[in-house]
């Protein structure tokens, strides 16, 4: 016989992390995880975020961990931090392509009829970046965004540009999300554990 009652088939002990996670794969991030990861690091904290909901989106703490590792490990080795600009550049040209995480914005060069990309904190101005990846990001046009950018290094004498080549970019924003995306997901939760949802998603616990 079919339950009168919506919420009973809600059974009040079914694990919240696990039904977020569950449902909506990829999109929840631990508020408590992104300060971990903040105190050792001077990096925005959607970038953070956008790590974090890649390789620590699970409700098993080994995971969680092994994610842990891997997001400070990518942000030792690819966040650029100004003061180590010139080891980054350094590194580009002696391997020849290199990935970094930047913030990067980009001009039309009308001279020479191509885009140039300004990386913020590596310091490099002018770097030749493809019309199709301008395209596929306009926010690059306008204001700049944060990015997993794979930078590439050739020179050649008597060159015009810059030897610094944007060869691959990956925008730094937590993935869409769609309306009927999440009405869809809402239906997992009963009442009460939803508004649990809404109360976490301010950064407090709900009692």
């Amino acid at each position: 016989m079919t339950s009168e009652h919506p919420q009973d088939a809600f059974p009040p002990e079914q694990d919240l992390d696990g039904l977020l996670n569950l449902h909506f794969a990829g999109k929840v991030v631990r508020k408590d995880l992104t300060k971990l990861v903040k105190e050792g690091a001077n990096v925005p904290v959607y970038v953070l975020e956008y790590l974090l909901g890649m390789y620590c989106a699970s409700d098993d703490e080994e995971t969680i961990q092994n994610g842990l590792t891997t997001v400070k490990r990518i942000l030792a080795e690819n966040y650029v931090r100004p003061d180590e600009a010139e080891k980054v550049k350094s590194k580009i040209r002696e391997l020849g392509t290199f990935k970094v995480i930047d913030k990067v914005t980009v001009k039309l060069n009308e001279k020479r009829d191509c885009y140039e990309a300004l990386l913020s904190n590596l310091g490099v101005k002018g770097a030749e970046i493809g019309g199709s990846t301008v395209k596929a990001n306009e926010k690059l046009l306008a204001g700049g965004i944060w990015a997993i950018v794979t930078m590439q290094y050739f020179y050649e004498e008597g060159q015009k540009g810059s030897p610094f080549i944007v060869s691959d970019l990956k925008p730094i924003q937590m993935p869409n999300f769609y309306t009927d995306e999440l009405f869809k997901g809402r239906r997992a939760f009963s009442e009460e554990q939803w508004i649990d949802v809404l109360v976490r998603s301010t950064g407090m616990e709900p009692t």
